[in-house]
């Protein structure tokens, strides 16, 4: 059932996005030189390499590095926009279309953030397909406490279900920006 709502929902969603995301790429290259849509190596499923694609955020040449560790000079005026309405994300229906990734999941790491990709392994989050949003993301849990992120993403494992993943989605789209609720399950 999650991977019929997920093609369903990535085909309609794309099917929608399709010219935001267009007019997005416009107003990026507008802004900066490089190209609008960033694509980056990622660990999925089983440890197998992707390419996750995004608007891009940030200046042409930036290291590349994990979210938390990006200087504030190097995110373009476009891209802190697309940061925080989370329309960077976009392009990643492409990528739960193909089955790279699914709506709800661990998000996917970089391959050199070796410690989240070894606690993981540890807990046997690797089995899961990522996600563009998960159970971490709605706690407020980022990939700068790989300890504390491989917990959270194994407490998914253990309770996922199609009614968690729709709570999941339902808190994504509609959670206040630093109202402090936290899902427990």
């Amino acid at each position: 059932m999650k991977r019929a709502f997920d093609i369903a929902a990535a085909v309609g969603g794309l099917l929608v996005a399709a010219l935001p995301i267009a007019i997005l790429v416009l107003l990026i290259r507008r802004e900066s030189e490089g190209p609008g849509i960033f694509s980056q190596q990622r660990v999925g499923r089983d440890g197998r390499l992707f390419y996750c694609h995004k608007l891009r955020t940030m200046r042409t040449g930036t290291p590349n590095v994990p979210t938390h560790d990006v200087q504030a000079a190097q995110i373009t005026p476009i891209g802190a926009f697309l940061r925080r309405t989370k329309l960077d994300e976009l392009p990643q229906l492409w990528n739960v279309l193909t089955g790279e990734m699914s709506f709800v999941g661990p998000r996917p790491c970089l391959p050199s953030q070796t410690t989240l990709i070894e606690e993981r392994k540890k807990r046997g989050v690797q089995s899961l397909r990522p996600g563009i949003t998960g159970l971490a993301q709605i706690n407020d849990i980022d990939m700068s406490d790989p300890l504390r992120l491989a917990e959270k993403d194994a407490e998914y494992l253990r309770a996922r279900s199609f009614g968690l993943d729709l709570s999941i989605l339902f808190r994504t789209v509609f959670q206040r920006a630093g109202s402090g609720d936290r899902v427990k399950i």
